[in-house]
């Protein structure tokens, strides 16, 4: 026989010998499918919230780059502020624009935010879709092309306007009907509808209103800026017009049109790419636990299968064989579960699209998007999370000696846990003092010591589980199982028997209970710092808000002002300023300090001249202030003007880092397009609260967006904003407990298989069915509040850290929420229990007879 025959008939054998393996792999899982159906599904659900946020976020990329397709149509360059924050481009620069050569219309741009009112005085509500109101420029004075008007005609002069048909279907207006528009920072304005038009698109929620160019630039702007200027060339390139503008402009932003189009569609992608950021890191959680999932399985598999695969061993099959099928195994899981994951994820996607729509978020519409990407990313996923998971069983399927595994129908692992619980004590221990240390900082360097504690405390946790399950699933069972009797202990004896399958059932449901427990601390110490902010620094009777975007419209402080037992209405306003090099936020008040707010003072006094300005403890000390220093302050449009000191008050998220006065709000800020962000109202001694309350709703009832609110219940709309975000980030992690129970289930019933024996001599014996089912229970349930009990105290704990690591940004309070803490133990007990009901009853079915001959 020549080498190179020799070379090939190993080479053969062993393909010769992987096809009996793969059949046995094959048929094994079409003979257990309801296992098959439950570990397909935990990679299912993984894979299906993967797809799914592709799906979602590709939709919405692909129906917001059609609207923006079309954006700065006919524009060769567009001229913008440098800072958006400032207050526009000069009036003046239109005439410089216009003498450039090259350059044959120059288009001047104003907008602003709106409210546009329905024919019964209510707002339209937009889901969130912005609500703008921008000056209409005729065909001969506009670049691009104006929208077409499928009714009536434009606004041609002051209190005519005309409206998107999204707005007219929301608003239920039509030509020749008489309306009113909020313009936050003037007011209140009567219009007349005179024109409506299609904006060529879907824009969802949108609500657009055209005024004349006049009566825009007296409503947006301060009369001597615009917010940019589009510019038509003459025979030059656009890149060439650019340059020469940005030439005589040069602290203006100048672009080309195919820049500003591009520029808008990059931030729209950053925007989804965020959302889709924070799908996928929920998918991935849910993945996550499904591991430990695929994982116990496989690895009861394999221990229920030691007979079979010896028997395989001991008829020729190499340990890679045996260990292949198993792989096998999982990559048949894998595909299946992705494939099906897939559809389902493309499933989440129009659900959730439908959801949101029925809440009129203001998403604009348009047919799925499915790219291969998605297919590819959720399929490659799936199956190499499954495989990974099947590696480690595989592994000890591999190992199985021919003839010792055949002495008995299971041999449970009797590997030492000493050495991974050694580890994990001093991953533990270090974990521990890494969040110690990260908690007594604050900002950036206190996230890393704390983040890699938590880290640390999650895979010590995983090494020292078995360990742990031990001792206190022993304590949770003898006072939970205690009046079941002999049923009761047997359960806990059932829960213990295996450390390594109950530390990996439980840690699935640990790391979603650990997940939901930080989000509610983190929550809680949040709404608790609110209040205690607003307990601390605030002393008006009443505050007048409106929605966030929008602010408080001009005019509601006056309103206030001229009700009955006002002694003071003052009006609050955000500052954003340069100082020395350095942004900094705060607000400015257009009257006294003292009767609506209490700084805290530390030095100086709380009374504000034209140039005065109180800064907190913590920037007085970076720049050596003191009562009666200069405060050079400079505006986002390079306007100057100093400040002195009048006073230093503690730090205080509520006000940021200073109070300037009206005066020097009104020059470095463009007061005239900012609208109030809260109007705070002091009432006189002796006034009637209750009185005085519905004086100010009827006062300011004309400005339809402002609430009137009292102390308490302006920290009850701080908390519901906190508690819509919790909302969301449970819902998203329900996901993830979800899979865990599943988990629970599938353990349970692959446990109630390998127990077949056991379970019919106690039938044989005496043993009732209610009582297996009962032991089943039980069982569960300890299994079940173990891994709530360990991922509450990680939770707390993380979120303990965390909250310690971010008091200066205004958690100054940490709170546990022990409702939630006892209701998800309790929740915990009562999952524990449903998730046994399917096992329990199969279990409670066994035949004792069949059960025992069953070799």
């Amino acid at each position: 026989m020549s080498a190179t025959t020799s070379a090939a008939a190993p080479s053969s054998a062993r393909r010769r010998g992987s096809a009996p393996m793969r059949k046995v792999s094959l048929r094994n899982l079409a003979a257990h499918k309801v296992r098959l159906a439950l570990t397909v599904l935990s990679v299912v659900l993984g894979t299906a919230f993967v797809s799914g946020s592709f799906v979602f976020t590709d939709t919405l990329q692909k129906t917001f780059d059609s609207i923006f397709a079309t954006a700065a149509q006919g524009v060769d360059v567009r001229v913008s502020p440098a800072d958006d924050s400032s207050r526009g481009v000069p009036v003046a620069d239109i005439d410089t624009v216009s003498a450039i050569s090259g350059v044959r219309a120059v288009a001047p741009s104003v907008s602003g935010q709106i409210v546009l009112l329905d024919e019964g005085g209510s707002a339209v509500q937009t889901g969130g879709a912005p609500s703008m109101g921008e000056s209409y420029l005729p065909p001969g004075q506009a670049v691009d092309p104006p929208d077409p008007y499928t009714q009536g005609s434009p606004p041609a002069e002051p209190g005519q306007v005309g409206i998107n048909t999204g707005a007219a279907e929301r608003a239920g207006l039509g030509v020749g009907d008489r309306t009113r528009v909020l313009v936050p920072s003037h007011g209140i304005v009567d219009v007349t509808v005179t024109g409506v038009y299609d904006p060529g698109t879907e824009t969802g929620g949108y609500i657009g209103v055209t005024f004349t160019d006049a009566q825009a630039r007296e409503l947006f702007t301060d009369g001597a800026h615009v917010a940019y200027l589009d510019v038509a060339g003459d025979g030059v390139a656009a890149q060439e017009l650019r340059d020469r503008i940005a030439s005589a402009l040069p602290d203006t932003k100048v672009q080309t049109g195919d820049e500003v189009r591009e520029e808008t569609k990059q931030e729209v992608s950053q925007a989804l790419e965020f959302v889709n950021y924070f799908l996928l890191a929920f998918g991935a959680i849910a993945l996550l636990v499904g591991t430990f999932i695929i994982y116990n399985t496989f690895a009861m598999i394999v221990a229920q299968r030691l007979r079979e695969l010896a028997l395989l061993r001991a008829v020729g099959a190499s340990r890679g064989q045996v260990g292949r099928s198993v792989v096998l195994e999982a990559l048949v899981v894998g595909v299946l579960g992705s494939i099906v994951g897939i559809a389902a994820g493309i499933g989440l996607a129009y659900g959730l699209r439908s959801l949101l729509n029925s809440f009129d978020v203001g998403l604009p519409s348009g047919p799925l998007q499915i790219t291969p990407r998605t297919f590819v990313v959720a399929l490659l996923v799936g199956v190499l999370v499954t495989v990974v998971s099947a590696y480690a069983p595989a592994r000890r399927a591999s190992r199985v000696p021919p003839v010792a595994a055949m002495r008995a129908e299971f041999s449970s692992s009797g590997e030492s846990l000493r050495g991974r619980t050694v580890v994990g004590s001093v991953l533990g221990v270090a974990g521990i003092v890494a969040l110690v240390v990260g908690a007594q900082g604050t900002g950036k360097p206190a996230a890393a010591p704390v983040g890699a504690g938590a880290f640390a405390l999650v895979v010590a946790v995983l090494l020292v589980a078995p360990a742990l399950s031990r001792p206190v699933v022993g304590a949770l069972g003898a006072v939970a199982t205690r009046p079941f009797g002999a049923v009761g202990k047997m359960a806990r004896t059932n829960a213990v028997r295996n450390p390594r399958r109950t530390a990996a059932t439980a840690f699935a449901l640990t790391l979603g209970l650990m997940l939901v427990s930080v989000i509610g601390v983190f929550g809680s110490s949040a709404k608790a710092s609110v209040d205690s902010l607003v307990d601390v620094g605030l002393r008006a009777d009443y505050v007048l808000t409106g929605p966030n975007a929008i602010g408080v419209p001009r005019g509601a402080a006056d309103a206030a002002r001229g009700v009955a037992g006002v002694d003071q209405a003052v009006a609050m306003h955000p500052v954003s300023v340069d100082v020395e090099g350095e942004s900094q936020n705060g607000i400015s008040l257009d009257g006294p300090v003292s009767g609506v707010l209490d700084p805290k003072l530390v030095s100086g006094s709380d009374q504000l001249p034209d140039d005065g300005v109180l800064v907190s403890q913590t920037l007085a000390g970076e720049h050596s202030w003191q009562v009666g220093s200069p405060v050079p302050m400079t505006g986002a449009d390079g306007t100057q003007a100093q400040g002195t000191v009048t006073g230093v008050f503690e730090d205080s998220q509520l006000l940021g880092g200073l109070i300037t006065s009206d005066a020097l709000y009104r020059t470095l800020m463009p007061a005239a397009t900012i609208p109030d962000i809260a109007v705070l109202v002091q009432a006189q001694p002796g006034a009637d609260l209750d009185t005085m309350r519905g004086d100010l709703e009827r006062a300011t009832e004309r400005f339809v967006v402002v609430q009137v609110q009292d102390r308490e219940q302006f920290k009850g709309t701080q908390a519901q904003q906190i508690d819509t975000l919790l909302a969301i980030l449970y819902g998203l992690l329900a996901l993830a407990v979800v899979i865990a129970i599943l988990g629970i289930v599938n353990t349970l019933a692959l446990s109630v298989v390998e127990r077949r024996r056991e379970i019919g001599m106690l039938r044989a014996v005496g043993m009732q069915r209610a009582q297996v089912r009962r032991a089943i229970y039980l069982e569960s349930m300890l299994i079940a509040v173990f891994g709530a009990v360990v991922g509450v105290v990680l939770g707390v704990a993380f979120g303990w850290a965390f909250v310690s690591a971010l008091r200066d940004e205004g958690l100054e309070s940490f709170v546990v929420p022990w409702g939630q803490v006892i209701g998800m133990l309790i929740g915990s007990a009562v999952v524990g229990v449903l998730a046994a009901l399917w096992p329990a009853v199969r279990a409670a079915r066994t035949k004792p007879l069949e059960a025992v001959v069953d070799l």
